[in-house]
């Protein structure tokens, strides 16, 4: 019984010194999980990783899911925020339907680790970037990537007949092109020839705008002043044409005076052509005899007997 004891006491003895003697356990540290390659076959109902695209194109927002285990309503009804992964957004991009039950969308894509996008066509092949351009994690599986921050990792979900949609457009981007282009061709124009302004090829309305503006302002003065001439004109042409009547009339009232009083201009042979009734040594006396004497009453008739 002893010898039982004294064995077992050995054994731990043995054990304790190995465990003493033995290094501890390593430390397992993951590195960042490794970039998908791009799928250059698309097969049928088979979902691929089709690139990173710095431009959203023609996708549409589906949700955002940030991870945080609580049963949350996205839309259709309260569920658990697992967050967004790579399987979980092709799943919710698959499952909308049209009206006929037919699948709209062909294409998913994730952004910034939490959003889910949706469409039926790639973001512009022009956007196309750096699959290592999108490297934030999905929110819902750490161990794949979901996009960046300005970045879409894009998925087909099985349909090989996607296209790429087209570079949008814009009148704000068009229009600093557009004077950029101007400075460039105004310095180079100031460099070769001194005398050529830069401020007549960058903004070439306001001259423009400066002479009509003071043509117009020329053109009313002229109109104004011709037209307050042409009135004072008319006025006194209109008061020279009544004093010419006022004289005209006054002559002739003199005229008629001077016939009726008997004073009539003397004529070229030098005789008076007055009237001799208003003499007044001519009005006592009679010219003619046996007139008509003017003390009778002729009033009533009075018959005479004459010789014939």
């Amino acid at each position: 019984m002893k010898s039982i004891s004294v064995l077992a006491m050995a054994f731990a003895a043995n054990c304790a010194n190995a465990t003493a003697h033995q290094p501890p356990p390593s430390l397992v540290v993951r590195g960042n999980p490794p970039f998908p390659p791009i799928e250059t076959h698309i097969g049928w109902h088979t979902p691929a990783f089709v690139g990173c695209f710095n431009d959203s194109g023609t996708l549409k927002l589906n949700t955002t899911r940030m991870n945080t285990q609580q049963t949350i309503d996205f839309g259709n009804g309260p569920e658990l925020d697992t967050g967004v992964s790579s399987g979980n957004c092709e799943k919710w991009c698959g499952a909308v339907k049209d009206k006929n039950d037919q699948q709209i969308y062909q294409v998913a894509a994730m952004s910034q680790g939490t959003q889910c996008w949706c469409g039926t066509q790639y973001p512009p092949k022009s956007s196309l970037t750096d699959t290592q351009d999108c490297n934030i994690p999905c929110s819902g599986y750490d161990l794949e990537y979901c996009g960046g921050a300005e970045t879409w990792s894009v998925y087909n979900l099985g349909f090989p007949a996607v296209t790429n949609s087209k570079p949008k457009v814009s009148s704000t981007s068009a229009a600093p092109s557009s004077t950029a282009a101007a400075k460039t061709s105004s310095i180079s124009s100031a460099v070769s020839e001194p005398t050529v302004t830069t401020t007549e090829s960058i903004l070439p309305d306001e001259p423009k705008k400066g002479k009509s503006n003071t043509a117009g302002i020329v053109a009313g003065t002229v109109v104004a002043v011709v037209v307050v001439l042409s009135a004072v004109g008319g006025v006194f042409l209109f008061m020279r044409r009544k004093r010419n009547k006022e004289i005209e009339d006054e002559h002739r009232r003199n005229a008629a005076v001077n016939a009726f009083v008997g004073k009539p201009p003397s004529t070229s042979d030098g005789m008076s052509m007055a009237d001799a009734r208003l003499d007044p040594v001519l009005v006592q006396r009679r010219l003619s005899d046996g007139s008509i004497a003017d003390n009778q009453d002729y009033s009533r008739r009075i018959l005479r007997v004459t010789n014939a």
